[in-house]
């Protein structure tokens, strides 16, 4: 083995302990907050829950776009980039739909390589273990969110 497949491997590790800490942070907001608030509820106070446990966060990071060489601001703005490598685009809507996976794909796309302050670390490509994070982390949240539904007094028979 390698030591660039052990630093992958390690890093691979270190991407999945951070994103199952945002699923735990998302999940604890959900809970005390319930559904049907406004986006803008739910990230100041994940950003908050997530502060509290340690990582750091970037509230609406602009994303200028690429254009020839030239950086352009397109008024793009990312919800919350959680400790420079996870990008979270929150939305407050009754089902997850695949524009809104084509939304972040587009953003991490968008993103300039490298690590100036405002770029996003990107991974190194589109698909692989950072796409299949991203399904996976879509999957539950559905599943988080069709249990919210459930639970609902709105929904109770």
């Amino acid at each position: 083995v390698t030591a660039e497949t052990r630093r992958a491997r390690r890093t691979e590790l270190e991407l999945k302990t951070l994103t199952d800490k945002i699923i735990g942070a998302a999940i604890e907001v959900h809970r005390h907050l319930g559904p049907g608030l406004l986006e803008s509820a739910y990230e100041v106070s994940l950003a908050d829950e997530l502060e509290r446990s340690g990582l750091a966060i970037e509230r609406q990071k602009p994303l200028p776009i690429s254009y020839k060489g030239r950086l352009l601001d397109a008024a793009y703005r990312l919800d919350l980039v959680v400790n420079r490598s996870v990008l979270l685009e929150l939305k407050s809507v009754a089902h997850l739909e695949p524009i809104h996976e084509a939304q972040v794909l587009t953003y991490l796309r968008l993103s300039p390589p490298g690590r100036s302050s405002h770029q996003l670390q990107r991974p190194p490509s589109a698909s692989g273990p950072q796409t299949f994070r991203l399904h996976s982390v879509l999957s539950e949240l559905r599943a988080l969110r069709a249990s919210a539904v459930n639970k609902s007094p709105l929904h109770s028979s």
